[in-house]
């Protein structure tokens, strides 16, 4: 007679910063077959603490959150937890938001309007070493996969006057248009080294401004119009 294999229900930590909202998803979790809550976070310090706390098998992690946002969370919890997955559940599914979050390591991506059903096939899948995607992500996904690649803009061969190729590459990303936020993400750099960037690259061009920076960009070639 053969004895049947019990399933361990997942540990789940649930990461979003709106209370009600939280309570909401742990409410929702607790009701669902093989999940079992463990903790839940208001931001993104949070999660990482219980993830190193708790060793939990995934984290639902919202991505807009104070302090530490979900993909900083993200990257932090798969660089030093990676027996830790995590499925990102967030009202945005803009590519701003989904392929930042990809990169930083989360397995999973799912809107806030997926059912339970949805959920638990998604932290089974990232447990079982698939990606847990919602239809309407795997979609994006393909759209983005069959756009055809930009062809990168041609630049000076050295960086002008002096600056780095690092200072050069900040400068790119200035001029088009990226907060430094966003470059500390692209650039998987904090915003203290980015600031660093921008000061020393502005003293060697003798810029003041972000808008000076944009039209020196253009000027030396470093990025290009739009075509038409």
């Amino acid at each position: 007679m053969t004895e049947e294999v019990v399933k361990k229900p997942a540990r789940v930590v649930v990461a979003d910063d709106q209370t009600v909202v939280r309570e909401g998803i742990v409410m929702l979790l607790g009701l669902l077959p093989g999940i079992e809550v463990v903790g839940a976070a208001g931001d993104g310090d949070e999660a990482v603490r219980l993830v190193a706390e708790l060793a939990p098998d995934v984290v639902l992690m919202d991505l807009r959150m104070p302090r530490c946002d979900g993909v900083e969370a993200t990257r932090r919890i798969r660089a030093e937890h990676p027996g830790t997955q995590v499925v990102v559940l967030t009202t945005f599914a803009d590519d701003a938001s989904l392929f930042p979050a990809l990169r930083a390591g989360a397995r999973g991506y799912l809107t806030k309007d997926a059912g339970g059903d949805e959920i638990v096939r998604a932290v089974e899948s990232v447990l079982s070493g698939d990606a847990g995607l919602s239809p309407s992500i795997q979609r994006r996904l393909l759209e983005r996969l069959s756009d055809p690649e930009p062809q990168p803009s041609p630049g000076p061969a050295e960086p002008p006057d002096g600056l780095t190729a690092r200072e050069a590459e900040v400068l790119v990303l200035i001029a088009e248009g990226l907060t430094n936020q966003e470059i500390a993400r692209e650039l998987h750099v904090s915003t203290a080294t980015v600031k660093t960037h921008i000061n020393n690259l502005f003293a060697k061009t003798g810029l003041k401004d972000r808008a000076q920076a944009v039209r020196y960009a253009y000027g030396k070639g470093l990025v290009r119009p739009p075509a038409g």
